[in-house]
């Protein structure tokens, strides 16, 4: 007599192949094809090893456009062993970000979701995978049997999208995949879903790169200064272009000591190649690689030890946890933001010059770039730009407006326009510049305006290259978040910008709140005879353990004087929601959680500023912390302190509190001086 509880799953096995009959699968054993059997031996075990991984059952859809999509099916056979969701997925991780490889191990839909993320994570040929988890039991001498069928892509972040209720295998007949495929491309992500993704993704990315920055502190011991040049060269040898740049390969790094063919030229020549066809321009191109070439060719870290060079090394750790996030859509995530700051961890400078290289966070850039109405027709241009941080949370807004207004190749043709002449930034600093270009290129942009230069005495206002070099760009928008060591703490940068802009639009700058208290004088001043201050945002500690300055953002309207009876609104935003810590080794959802209503409290913000009349149906959170009051034309009052209005007079219930305390104190001396400590002696 069979046990209660025992396994089924050889019967439920048979019962899929019974169903495919007619349809050309693979076993276990079984290889489905070279490439996709190489990235399931790559990718860690079911149960987080290194074996390799064996999916039951292995098959190909194919649809008469000839788009051939994976489909991997993972077997169980008892109850219970179905699937295991959080209240958002399937739960195949950890609430610290790690790998759950006992749920992945054993329920089928978790397991087959493993399978479907091994081949997106370690093939360069295909972008999305239907995983099937199948389970069966019995009950009351019946067969039951449970499918749960989700569809994975690249371009929707890697996160399972259920596909539907199916009681057999019959949607992967071949005379019914047309319509099953007609129903993958249906399912988008909901904003809720897209944004808790990017949560995880960043929190993934960030994770990976401090092991990895971790790793070249400890045992490789490179320069920090190195390292922002050194990883950033070796995404781009990695990406390579589908078609036309193959990526480089482990094995192509042969530690071989010529002076042509070692390691560090091997990089080199990738890294050209896929400059040439991401369409640098070539001035672009030449400072791209006489940069990269002072880390990959003039430096010991060609130097071979136990048969493998140091860039050998680190790029296997590359290749495997770094450039698997970058081969999809990443979706106004600024990837080499968090690459700088993770890398420059170990970097001891003053705080001025902290400030100076400390990106800001992408929750601030989307708040900034909403609070100067970016749309599709948005002209933005930032003028200290750093990882392009700004830019990409103002191209995700102009593209997210063009998908909404317009169809077809009317939004195609506008999508290309935004990303290749709507955005321009300038960065002095080269490592940052670098982060910069490969952010964009990321993006898609071909980063045609990002410029190296000082905008401050070298850029005039125009586009440098591309086809319209040398006309002037039409800015509309301007971002900043400037060197606070700069003149007037930054506000240099701002009169110089909003001098250039002579087509309206909108400035959000986040600067030293003390900067709009007398510290930004003279530029200050200066900036009120032609833009408006629309509002002043005292913000919470944002760059909390990297720079120890208050900040604020002020936004203006260009190109119109501000007026002695203009208002302004101020707003005390230091209590925005998160909760903040500073541990070198933790992940963003260790380091920044939502514990009060943050997503909530930055929409406020945004309705707050952008309102145009009464704002009495909008304050909620921030409720005793808006002010409207007008300032001098001094440029010297712009803070939310100046402005706060503190009740002077006492009244009886503060009389009262006070008399409570003292009877309280005094009669806790009393007995102290009657009994000692309270205690007997």
């Amino acid at each position: 007599m069979a046990k209660k509880n025992s396994s089924i799953e050889e019967q439920v096995e048979d019962w899929c192949k019974q169903q495919l009959a007619n349809t050309k699968y693979f076993t276990k054993t079984e290889s489905i094809n070279p490439e996709i059997e190489e990235a399931l031996r790559k990718a860690p075990s079911k149960k987080g090893g290194s074996g390799t991984n064996f999916p039951d059952i292995k098959c190909f859809i194919e649809t008469s456009e000839m788009r051939r999509i994976p489909v991997m099916i993972e077997v169980k056979g008892t109850k219970g062993d179905f699937v295991k969701t959080d209240i958002y997925n399937v739960e195949n991780k950890k609430k610290n970000g790690e790998p759950n490889y006992t749920n992945i191990s054993k329920y089928a839909v978790n397991g087959a979701i493993h399978y479907a993320h091994a081949i997106l994570n370690y093939t360069e040929s295909y972008k999305e995978v239907v995983a099937i988890g199948v389970n069966g039991y019995n009950q009351n001498g019946k067969t039951e049997y449970e499918i749960g069928v989700y569809y994975l892509s690249k371009d929707n972040l890697f996160m399972p999208k259920r596909v539907g209720d199916f009681d057999d295998l019959s949607f992967l007949f071949p005379d019914r995949v047309e319509q099953f495929v007609k129903k993958l491309d249906e399912l988008e992500l909901t904003e809720k879903e897209l944004e808790n993704k990017k949560l995880e993704l960043e929190d993934d990315i960030e994770r990976k790169l401090k092991a990895l920055n971790q790793k070249m502190h400890d045992e490789q011991r490179i320069d920090v200064k190195m390292r922002v040049q050194l990883v950033a060269g070796l995404i781009m040898a990695g990406l390579g272009v589908q078609g036309k740049v193959a990526p480089l390969r482990i094995e192509d790094l042969k530690g071989e000591s010529g002076s042509k063919s070692n390691d560090g030229r091997v990089v080199m020549n990738k890294i050209d190649d896929y400059l040439i066809d991401r369409g640098l321009p070539i001035e672009k191109k030449e400072i791209v690689l006489n940069e990269l070439s002072k880390v990959f060719v003039h430096s010991k870290l060609n130097t071979v030890v136990n048969g493998e060079s140091t860039i050998h090394t680190l790029y296997k750790d590359v290749k495997q946890d770094i450039l698997p996030f970058l081969t999809g859509e990443l979706h106004n995530i600024d990837f080499t933001g968090r690459l700088f700051n993770v890398l420059n961890e170990w970097v001891d400078v003053p705080d001025g010059d902290k400030n100076d290289v400390v990106l800001t966070p992408r929750y601030v850039t989307q708040l900034m770039a909403k609070l100067c109405k970016v749309d599709m027709n948005s002209f933005v241009w930032d003028f200290a730009t750093g990882s392009a941080g700004f830019l990409i949370s103002a191209m995700h807004l102009m593209i997210e407006d063009a998908n909404k207004r317009l169809n077809g190749k009317a939004k195609d043709d506008k999508i290309i326009k935004i990303k290749m002449e709507q955005l321009l930034g300038i960065e002095r600093l080269i490592d940052i510049y670098l982060l910069a270009v490969l952010n964009m290129i990321l993006m898609k942009d071909g980063s045609a305006n990002i410029i190296h230069g000082d905008s401050l005495i070298e850029f005039e206002g125009n586009y440098e290259q591309g086809s319209h070099k040398g006309e002037p760009f039409p800015a509309n928008v301007f971002l900043l978040n400037p060197p606070y060591s700069a003149d007037g703490k930054g506000f240099v940068f701002v009169e110089r910008a909003l001098n250039m802009m002579n087509h309206g639009g909108r400035a959000a700058v986040l600067i030293w709140e003390s900067a709009g208290s007398g510290l930004g004088l003279p530029y200050t001043a200066n900036i009120l005879k032609n833009n408006t201050l629309i509002a002043s945002i005292k913000m919470s500690d944002i760059f909390c353990g990297k720079a120890s300055a208050q900040t604020a953002i002020y936004v203006f309207e260009v190109g119109k004087p501000h007026e002695s009876d203009s208002i302004v609104k101020f707003i005390d935003f230091s209590e925005d929601g998160y909760s903040r810590q500073n541990r070198k080794k933790s992940s963003q959802s260790v380091n920044l959680r939502d514990t009060d209503h943050a997503e909530e409290r930055y929409e406020e913000v945004v309705k707050l500023v952008n309102a145009k009349g009464s704002v009495d149906g909008i304050l909620n959170f921030l409720k005793g912390r808006y002010i409207e009051d007008r300032i001098t034309l001094e440029g010297n009052d712009w803070t939310y302190g100046q402005h706060q209005k503190i009740e002077s007079i006492p009244t009886e219930e503060d009389f009262r509190k006070v008399v409570r305390d003292y009877l309280a104190w005094r009669v806790s001396e009393v007995i102290k001086q009657e009994g000692g400590n309270g205690l007997g002696k």
